[in-house]
């Protein structure tokens, strides 16, 4: 009963893409009864756009309809011909609008070729006037799909999260119980105390993080498909942006109880919504938009793009960059925030 509402949400608002090669009659009524259908957002891009949005994950499903579509079904319709293929390229990953594609085709394929066969009557129909060709789509031609990847990826960030944050809390202990206020009398100043913390954070985020790949690796071949300098440079930068928001937790928590409490929820926030549990693709069109605003969206898809993806460098440079940008932000807010000494 549990997958009754997660299709009612997956297809709302579905975006699809469609690449017309054929511009027949029947092609142009299929795009147009897609167009109509209440809970699809059709745009059309040419083939290579699509190829690359759904490699990227930004689109699940695209529809090509090739050349000599309308004229191979019509005769297909009555069994005289061989049937035509539809390309549909997908992402791997999210095989239940895989399956709505299909059966939304199957409706206005059959209603395009029966309008333009019969001018409606579809009772003469015999057989299905066309088949499917299904691409997933990867940056490789020999990179299969691992779920493994994505799930280990969302755990790491989760891991990294939670001990930053603890480590913030063990810095509100020690300023409680005055250590900060004497190493204060020691000749060093604020900053590199600050970054001290900072890097020894970032230096074991990433072990956390390498260490869970490496068994991701061994135990369920999660390969890394894409740049292995692309993903040590996401792997770097989310062990940064872990190590700013643990310091970013110390400098406005009020005390190590309240800063637990408050930390917890917005780290399960963050992960939840950042699509380290789920995808977001099952999220409504306006919560995916609104996720960019998380860090832990762009860590996953920046591991997943090196992961099973198979992208290369250029895939890291968007996620390295944004990281980076918020653990800049974290640092700065702490830096000006933090209390070396209790009120």
């Amino acid at each position: 009963m549990a997958v009754i509402p997660f299709l009612a949400m997956v297809r709302k608002d579905l975006q699809l893409f469609f690449t017309d090669q054929d511009r027949s009659a029947i092609s142009k009524q299929v795009l147009a009864g897609a167009e109509t259908d209440k809970n699809l957002k059709v745009t059309t891009p040419t083939e290579d756009e699509a190829r690359d949005l759904v490699t990227r994950g930004t689109l699940a499903v695209a529809v090509v309809i090739p050349k000599g579509f309308g004229e191979a079904a019509g005769k297909a319709f009555f069994g005289d011909g061989e049937r035509p293929a539809l390309t549909l390229l997908h992402d791997p990953s999210r095989g239940m609008e895989l399956a709505m594609v299909r059966g939304i085709l199957t409706q206005h394929v059959m209603e395009a070729v029966s309008t333009e066969t019969f001018g409606g009557d579809q009772r003469r129909g015999i057989t299905m006037p066309y088949t499917v060709n299904e691409q997933a789509m990867t940056a490789g031609s020999n990179i299969a799909y691992n779920g493994y990847a994505h799930s280990f990826a969302g755990m790491a960030i989760q891991f990294l999260l939670f001990a930053m944050a603890n480590m913030g809390v063990e810095m509100l202990l020690e300023r409680q119980r005055g250590l900060w206020k004497r190493l204060r009398s020691a000749p060093i100043s604020r900053a590199t105390l600050l970054s001290s913390k900072a890097a020894s954070g970032t230096v074991l985020s990433l072990l956390i993080l390498l260490v869970s790949f490496g068994f991701a690796m061994l135990v369920f071949h999660v390969r890394i498909e894409g740049s292995v300098a692309g993903f040590l440079a996401v792997s770097i930068a989310c062990a940064m942006m872990a190590a700013t928001f643990g310091l970013l937790v110390a400098a406005i928590g009020n005390s190590p109880a309240t800063a637990r409490g408050v930390t917890t929820l917005a780290v399960l926030l963050m992960v939840m919504l950042g699509g380290a549990w789920v995808p977001t693709f099952i999220f409504p069109a306006w919560l995916q938009q609104a996720t960019i605003v998380l860090p832990v969206r762009w860590a996953v898809d920046g591991l997943d793009a090196m992961t099973w993806r198979g992208i290369g460098l250029s895939g890291a440079a968007l996620p390295v960059l944004v990281l980076i940008a918020f653990a800049a932000m974290f640092w700065m807010i702490a830096a000006s925030r933090f209390r070396w000494e209790e009120a």
